[in-house]
This record gives C-alpha cells, structure tokens and sequence, in this order.
C-alpha cells in the first residue's frame, strides 16, 4: 500500500501539542515497524499526492475546514475528541463555528473509516455525529520511548538545575481548557497544603505547557487570578513548554502526578508519567478511566475527592510507592508504538477490503 498522510500538524502551532507530537509519532512508528508499505506526507493546500491507495488525516478539528469535502481517494481520519461539542456551553462556536461544523460534519461522513483514540471518544463521535459506530476503530495511543526511568542522577540534576524545580514537587502537564479542571485542581492543592505532615507542607505545584505563560488567554488570567488571592505564588511554580527529552526527566523528578480533567479525549500524560516511574493521580471520567489501570482514582467533580486522592499519592510508604510504580510499569507495556502502527495498518486494510467489495 502506498499512504498518503496529511502532516499539516507538524506546519503549524500544533507541531508541540497532543495532534503534532500524534502525527510525527505516527509516522515513525508507521515507518520503523510497517515497512512493507510506503508512506507519502503532503500538507493541506497541496493536492493530494498521485498513485496512492489511502489518504490518512490523522486530525480533525469541528470548528476548522481540516478536511476536503471531495474525496478522490479512500479515506482515513483521525478523531481525537469532540470536547467542544459535548460541553458546548463552555465551548461556544459562535456563528461561523457552527457553520464549519456542519461542513465538517458532512466530510467527516464521506471518510470510510474512522480512527478514535478511545471507547469514550468513539461513544460522543456516534451520539454527535451519527456516523455507524461500526465504522469507528480505536487505536489506544502510546507513550514515545523517551519517557522511561532515568538513572542518571547527574542528568536529573541538571534538568532540575536548568528549571529551578523544588525537591518535592507535585506535577500537571497539559493544556489550561476547562475540561482540565485546573482550578479544581488548585483548589484541591490549597487543601493538600494544609495537612500537618511534612512532607505535604513542602510540597509545591509545577505546572507545565505553554498555555501557562500565555497571559492573554482569559483561562490563565483565571488561574492567575485565583493563585494571586489565595496567596500560592510561592508554591506554584509555571515552566511552559519544555523538550520531550527535558519532560522526561521532570516526570522522573516528580513525586505526584495528577490529571483531574473533568473530560478528556485520551489523556497520554498519564501514561508518559507511569513509563518514567510517577505515581498518578487521576479522574475517574470518560477516556482516563480507561487508561487509568492501577493509578490512584478521584472524582474531578467532587471538592474533597482530589485532595483526598492527592494526600494519599504523597503520603505512600516506600514500600506502596514502589508496588504503585511497578504495577503502572506493568500496565503502560500494553501501550507501543508499535501495536499503535500495527492497528493503524489493519484500518488501512479494512479500507482497502471494502473498496474491492464495491470494485
């Protein structure tokens, strides 16, 4: 098979966020372990690449025109979540989003088979969109081989060094959307504050992603805002984005890890977190619950549910940290690259079956 996939992703600002780092991935992966097949990359605005048997977009946008409404070739896409549309009050489209979504909609209909990152996004693609949920596959993602338990102490060091980080730290990576429940999260870290133990009372709050050091978003001009009056300046530390290699080593540097999003489409830094040896703290909602395995579950709606589930995550003995950290190691080996670009494939030839049947 000769593929042509759309890297448009890695063109624009999403080259360092979740649909970038998806697509390159996804090439790699496709390329070290699919090899019997070719691959041709092209971005949006090109015409689609002559004598190829599939066109893969491996993103899809509700609100943007990311798709081509006519399809020469057989098509794959990639749909990671419909957040937007399943809390639509806390995603307003305004006129012209909603005119995007219908002609999104209706091109999203004409691909042969779609790709979901997991049961819970598959479910609110069906119930939005009314597309078969037989034509739905989910493919689980997989954390990059970067993020693994590192050794070396010096190295540590000086990622530590270079960022400032405390010794005892409790970390987020991500965006700042609502659905992240970065407020809840503060807020259940305000609590965690006042516990009388030691090692709670030292414990700071570093937050990672670029989002956080965008002081024209109105959400970081929230968090900001609540930091301010509740008089966390000290304790929250805000590092942007950062290179893989340098998240990797940050994940081991930390003693917590904690996603308590009200809704997500997957969720891959839990798993980034688990593979470098982090004890995770996440919701127990839509796709996290499916990825979550033996991590320490909250509910993200519940005021007392994250700190509680925070307190306990720090306060492990040395013996239940590390049965916690080998129970995660053993889980995220589920989660490759490789069964990633094996399952991508098998969609592919699932395509390539049904236009033979209509032949």
């Amino acid at each position: 098979m000769n593929i042509a996939i759309d890297v448009t992703p890695l063109e624009t600002g999403h080259a360092g966020r979740g649909i970038g780092v998806y697509t390159q991935l996804l090439i790699d992966a496709l390329q070290s372990y699919e090899k019997e097949h070719t691959y041709t990359l092209f971005t949006r605005g090109q015409n689609e690449p002559k004598n190829i048997d599939l066109v893969h977009y491996p993103y899809f946008d509700p609100f943007f025109l990311t798709l081509p409404l006519h399809k020469p070739k057989p098509t794959v896409v990639t749909v990671h979540d419909l957040i937007p549309l399943v809390f639509p009050d806390e995603f307003p489209a305004g006129l012209r989003g909603n005119v995007k979504w219908q002609i999104q909609k209706l091109s999203l209909r004409g691909a042969l088979r779609i790709i979901s990152d997991s049961e819970s996004s598959k479910k609110d693609i069906v119930s939005i969109t009314d597309i078969n949920a037989q034509k739905i596959d989910v493919v689980y993602l997989a954390p990059s081989d970067v993020f693994k338990p590192i050794k070396n102490k010096t190295n540590l060091d000086v990622v530590k060094k270079k960022y400032h980080l405390p010794n005892q730290f409790i970390l987020y990576v991500g965006d700042v959307n609502w659905n992240k429940n970065i407020l809840g999260m503060l807020k259940a870290f305000q609590k965690v504050k006042c516990g009388n133990q030691e090692i709670i009372r030292n414990v700071k709050l570093v937050l990672v992603g670029k989002a956080f050091l965008d002081a024209s978003l109105q959400e970081t001009q929230q968090i900001n805002s609540f930091i301010d009056t509740v008089g966390l300046n000290k304790e929250v530390m805000m590092i942007g984005s950062v290179p893989m290699d340098d998240l990797a080593a940050i994940y081991n540097l930390a003693s917590v890890y904690i996603q308590p999003s009200f809704y997500e489409g997957f969720g891959l830094p839990v798993l980034e977190a688990m593979a470098c040896g982090c004890p995770v703290v996440t919701s127990d909602t839509s796709s996290l619950a499916e990825i979550a395995g033996p991590a320490i579950l909250i509910n993200p709606n519940n005021i007392d549910s994250i700190p509680k589930g925070t307190a306990k995550a720090l306060l492990l003995s040395n013996i239940e940290r590390n049965q916690l950290i080998q129970k995660q190691f053993r889980w995220v080996e589920r989660f490759t690259w490789e069964r990633v670009a094996r399952e991508t494939v098998r969609v592919y030839a699932k395509v390539l079956a049904k236009k033979d049947d209509r032949a």
